[in-house]
């Protein structure tokens, strides 16, 4: 065991987050915009510490996948994984912010989402 004042103390490995799981359900893109309700936020309550910071996190306003993660402080697969989790237990509505034209616009999207996670 770590000392009272030793930070390693707090740590909780990804896999322990996840219950040992590195694939998501579902592929979820990381620009792909995600939404909780009123009642997702109460029912997520239930569902865990983190999966309910992602509810409150996607409740007053839509988040990508990558500003959860940024704003989770949790690693983009563990996000994607509890996201995933989410969705399928409906407590996130799933929204794709990719353009279905082509790779230019793709590409466009994907720099300004990296260009909003430099801001952070």
């Amino acid at each position: 065991m770590g000392q009272p004042n030793d930070p390693r103390g707090n740590l909780v490995r990804p896999y322990a987050v996840t219950r040992g799981r590195t694939e998501p359900r579902r592929d979820i893109p990381i620009e792909a915009v995600l939404v909780a309700s009123q009642a997702a936020v109460q029912e997520a309550r239930f569902a865990g510490h983190d999966k309910y910071r992602i509810a409150v996190l996607c409740e007053p306003r839509a988040q990508s996948l990558a500003e959860i993660a940024a704003y989770s402080r949790l690693p983009l697969g563990v996000a994607r994984v509890l996201v995933a989790d989410m969705v399928a237990d409906g407590l996130l509505s799933l929204h794709s912010a990719a353009p279905k034209e082509g790779f230019t616009e793709r590409m466009d999207l994907l720099e300004r989402v990296l260009s909003g996670l430099r801001k952070l």
